[in-house]
């Protein structure tokens, strides 16, 4: 553990859209919090598996992308200013004799915890790997599964492996920052994307100006020169080998859930998730909740609206175990002035 452990009311696991509702609805509460999410930006399955396609039954939002969606939820917790912890996972959780918990990171951060809310989904969201042997000598360097600056490619021979919406956007932003002399070539088994039709409008005609080449084929192998990669072998649909010339490879296959060590950590599960009260979303273990797709209980349904509806609950139910001297009121956005405080709204 790096540092002396972080003390919190409440440490929310997970910064997708219900994760952000868990900590918009305890800062009504006055309760702040500090968040943990595996992705380096956050924003859950909407962010990194369709931050493109639209979402039709959010409240009051006739329709709105994935994108859109996490940048509106990231905008309403604003005024409760949560401290984020990005790019890292739970490692280990841990009930004290004083009813807190001890919680540590993947990177080495711990937090001494009253309440915790896991609202990871259906686990930690992991790179889909490209897994050629000799991969791995070249990751962070000239491979990467998680690519976070196009600018970093400007000047560069870039394949992009994928086929789905991830890949094409990431070819689409490549040819934005491109400058000689660069190349951007999108690798897939198949002449086939799926991604929303602007972006698939947009890389039709970009292929057509020979800004974006295509290439079909499955990789079968690395090239390697004088300790670098120089280039990937791939088998062409018709059994045909060709080498393809690059700088660098951007692998974008998807993500994958991993449910990893929440297993271990002694709290009732069915099917890979978590048991809880529908009373107020606690689990097994009195002062943890699970909300969103990582719960389940008679009658659930996985939509994002029926997280938003339990994070809620969950909310009440830690204010009145936190603070039980406290009468927990339902108090309205339109009318109270304390919520106005909390929210920095009226005079």
């Amino acid at each position: 553990m790096t540092g002396a452990p972080i003390e919190t009311d409440a440490l929310v696991i997970g910064a997708g859209p219900v994760g952000l509702w868990q900590v918009f609805q305890l800062g009504l509460q006055d309760i702040r919090c500090h968040v943990i999410d595996a992705l380096p930006g956050g924003g859950g399955q909407p962010a990194e598996l369709y931050p493109g396609k639209p979402i039709y039954d959010i409240p009051g939002l006739p329709v709105c992308s994935g994108q859109e969606l996490m940048d509106r939820l990231q905008q309403q917790v604003r005024p409760f200013a949560p401290s984020l912890h990005l790019g890292q996972t739970v490692t280990g959780l841990v009930r004290r004799e004083d009813a807190r918990f001890d919680v540590q990171t993947s990177a080495g951060t711990g937090f001494i915890a009253r309440s915790v809310f896991i609202a990871a989904g259906v686990g930690a969201f992991q790179a889909r790997p490209l897994k050629l042997e000799g991969i791995e000598a070249f990751e962070g360097s000239q491979v990467f599964h998680r690519p976070q600056d196009p600018e970093a490619f400007a000047g560069l021979q870039v394949v992009v492996h994928g086929g789905e919406e991830h890949a094409v956007d990431w070819a689409l932003r490549l040819a934005d920052a491109a400058r000689p002399p660069a190349s951007i070539t999108l690798l897939h088994r198949r002449d086939v994307f799926q991604a929303g039709a602007p972006d698939l409008a947009r890389l039709q005609a970009l292929t057509d100006q020979g800004r974006i080449r295509r290439s079909i084929g499955q990789p079968l192998g690395l090239k390697v020169q004088d300790s670098r990669l120089t280039g990937i072998e791939i088998v062409t649909p018709d059994d045909q080998t060709r080498v393809q010339p690059l700088d660098a490879l951007l692998v974008c296959l998807g993500l994958s859930p991993r449910l990893g060590p929440i297993a271990d950590w002694g709290l009732a599960m069915e099917r890979k998730q978590l048991v809880v009260d529908t009373v107020g979303f606690e689990t097994s273990v009195p002062g943890i909740h699970a909300v969103g797709d990582i719960n389940t209980y008679p009658g659930k349904k996985k939509l994002i609206l029926c997280g938003f509806h339990e994070a809620t609950l969950a909310a009440f139910a830690a204010a009145a175990r936190l603070f039980p001297e406290q009468r927990t009121l339902l108090q309205y956005t339109t009318t109270s002035p304390k919520l106005h405080r909390l929210l920095g709204v009226g005079g």
